[in-house]
């Protein structure tokens, strides 16, 4: 067991909201020491970098909670569906927010946005072979699909302020050579 290595040995609950939970625990490492931790528990979700060739598929919709009305992102949803894989979750929300499908699905990475205070974790997939589907947003979604050329890559990085997006925005620019 290494001095890195930690046993969670206490927490409560104490806050349980719609989307998240948040836990405050403790934590012992081998040294004797303790920690306590405020834990955002989240389901998880997916991101999708999805492409024809010339154009990377991106949505704008109001993020309350950062105060930005018009967030660039890529398609994304989380968990919220019993037994719902990470590629039924990715392949629903492309068609439900962008109005496509895809026939080819890559899973290129899964990582955790925020791990100084949550457990979330996103899964990241390419989706290329794309053809029209029924856009179908939910009701709470202010979504606007944007269609943004692959050759201004670089600007899509720059104009976007999501952790999530530019993590697949920079794997595509790195898959694509640029």
């Amino acid at each position: 067991m290494s001095e890195r290595d930690f046993e969670q040995v206490g927490g409560e609950r104490v806050h349980e909201g719609e989307v998240v939970e948040v836990t405050h625990d403790r934590f012992a490492y081998p040294d004797g020491r303790q920690v306590e931790r405020d834990v955002v528990r989240h389901p998880g979700g997916v991101n999708v970098v999805a492409h024809d060739g010339t154009h990377v598929l991106l949505v704008r919709q109001p993020r309350e909670a950062t105060g930005d009305p018009d967030m660039l992102q890529l398609p994304a949803g989380r968990f919220d569906r019993e037994g719902e894989s990470p590629l039924e979750l990715a392949q629903h929300e492309l068609a439900e927010e962008a109005g496509v499908r895809a026939a080819t699905w890559e899973h290129l990475h899964a990582f955790h946005p925020a791990p100084d205070l949550s457990d979330q974790l996103t899964h990241l997939y390419l989706a290329t072979d794309l053809a029209p589907a029924q856009a179908d947003p939910d009701d709470e979604e202010r979504i606007e699909p944007v269609r943004w050329p692959l050759e201004r890559l670089d600007d899509a990085i720059a104009a976007c302020r999501d952790g999530a997006t530019l993590v697949g925005l920079l794997w595509l620019a790195r898959r694509l050579g640029r």
